[in-house]
């Protein structure tokens, strides 16, 4: 009950913590957004998580679920037409271009955290895990977090995501 709490306040949190326009403007975190950058940035250097063009979506439900799904623009197709019998090259490709994860969140306004149980992830390691994003910032069209784990390029990843229309 304590997670449906904080979401139903979750618009109200996210304003009143980062400043942003969504308290003001009505909007809510709750609904469908299309990723518009994943850059991991380290000794000041910023490294697209997954190649330009990458496309991706996160889906973020009032009951508390959500999906994300990110894949680069050139994965190469597989020559066999069969995604089982993909070479060693086509399943690296797959692999450090793409991810995708699936369970539960919650929102602290106190951390300005978003925290992500996943159950599923093609990034098996971080199946079963909890993972917190601080959220640098929230309008009714754009969140971004940031990601101080990253699993590829190293550093602070920080992604950002617009409403889907």
């Amino acid at each position: 009950m304590a997670k449906l709490a904080a979401i139903a306040f979750l618009p109200l949190a996210i304003g009143v913590c980062t400043g942003d326009s969504l308290a003001q403007s009505g909007g809510e975190l709750v609904g469908t957004w299309t990723l518009v950058t994943s850059v991991s940035e380290k000794d000041g250097k910023s490294i697209d998580q997954f190649g330009p063009g990458a496309k991706g979506m996160m889906n973020l439900d009032s009951q508390g679920y959500f999906m994300i799904t990110i894949i680069g623009a050139d994965v190469p197709r597989f020559v066999s037409n069969n995604r089982n019998s993909g070479t060693a090259e086509e399943n690296k490709a797959v692999v450090q271009s793409s991810i995708a994860t699936f369970g539960t969140y919650s929102f602290s306004s106190a951390e300005r955290t978003i925290t992500f149980q996943l159950e599923r992830n093609t990034f098996p390691n971080w199946s079963g895990t909890i993972q917190k994003r601080l959220i640098t910032s929230a309008t009714e069209d754009e969140l971004a977090y940031a990601n101080t784990g990253t699993t590829s390029a190293g550093g602070t990843a920080i992604t950002t995501w617009k409403r889907a229309r």
